[in-house]
C-alpha cells in the first residue's frame, strides 16, 4: 500500500538535510577557509547530525524518516516497506534534495560556488585519491549508520525515546571522521543534487562512488541486523 503522505514527509526531511547540511559546508568555508580546519569539520558534522536527529524526531512516526535511498533500499529488501512505497520514498527524497540545492544556489550564488553548494568530490589527498579506498570507506560508514537505524528505530525492544539522538549522533561521528576522507556522503540523494545542479562535469566522474558504496553497505547492514536481531525480537513480541 503506497502512501503519498509519507512520500511528502521524506521530501521535507531530505530537504532539511540537503539544505542545512550543505549550508554548514558553505558557511564553514566562508568563515574558516576552504581548506579542512577543525572548526569547519565540527561545524559540518553538527549541521548534518542535527538535521538528521531533528527530522527523525519530527517524521520518524510518519514515514520512518529514512531520508536516504541507502536506508530505504535495505528496508525494501527486508520487507519493512513495500516496493512501490519504497520507490516513492526514493523519488521524493531526490526531489526534496534537488529543491534544497536549488534553494541554496539561489540564496548563495557566490559563497556557495567554491564548494559547489556542498557537493562531494571524491576521495581526498589523505586517501591518495584512491577510488577503491573511498568506495570501501563509504560502504563501512553507511554499514554502521544502517546498523544504528535498524537497532534503534526498527528493533522492537529498542528505547524509542532516544533513537533520533542516537542516529543523529552517529551521523555526527561519521562526518567527523569521514569529511576529510570522502566528504562522508552515505546518502546518494545528498550527493546527487549538488552534482546535478552545480554544472561541474568532474563531479559526475565520482558520482558512482556515492551510490554504490552507501547502497551496498546499507544492504549488508540491513540484512545482517534484520535476520539476526530484528526478526527475533519481532517473533518474541
Amino acid at each position: 500500500m503506497v502512501s503519498p503522505r509519507n512520500w511528502l514527509a521524506e521530501a521535507i526531511s531530505t530537504f532539511a538535510l540537503v539544505f542545512f547540511g550543505p549550508l554548514s559546508v558553505i558557511l564553514a568555508a566562508a568563515v574558516f577557509g576552504e581548506g579542512l580546519t577543525i572548526e569547519g569539520i565540527i561545524m559540518i558534522s553538527l549541521g548534518h547530525g542535527a538535521a538528521i536527529a531533528f527530522m527523525v524526531y519530527a517524521f520518524g512516526h510518519i514515514s520512518g524518516a529514512h531520508i536516504n535511498p541507502a536506508v530505504t533500499i535495505p528496508m525494501m529488501i527486508t520487507r519493512k516497506i513495500g516496493i512501490a512505497d519504497g520507490i516513492g520514498y526514493i523519488v521524493f527524497q531526490i526531489i526534496g534534495a534537488v529543491i534544497a540545492t536549488g534553494t541554496l544556489i539561489a540564496l548563495f550564488p557566490e559563497i556557495g560556488k567554491p564548494v559547489f553548494w556542498g557537493a562531494h568530490g571524491g576521495p581526498s589527498d589523505l586517501l591518495g585519491g584512491s577510488l577503491m579506498s573511498g568506495l570501501v570507506l563509504e560502504m563501512i560508514m553507511t554499514f554502521f549508520l544502517v546498523v544504528v537505524i535498524f537497532m534503534t528505530a526498527v528493533h522492537k525492544k529498542a528505547p524509542k525515546s532516544v533513537y533520533g539522538a542516537v542516529i543523529g549522533g552517529m551521523v555526527f561521528l561519521l562526518h567527523l571522521v569521514g569529511v576529510p576522507l570522502t566528504g562522508a556522503s552515505m546518502n546518494p540523494a545528498r550527493s546527487l543534487s549538488p552534482t546535478l545542479l552545480s554544472g561541474d562535469a568532474g563531479l559526475w566522474e565520482v558520482q558512482w562512488l556515492y551510490w554504490v558504496g552507501p547502497i551496498v553497505g546499507g544492504i549488508i547492514a540491513g540484512l545482517i541486523m534484520n535476520y539476526i536481531y530484528v526478526n527475533k525480537a519481532e517473533k518474541e513480541a
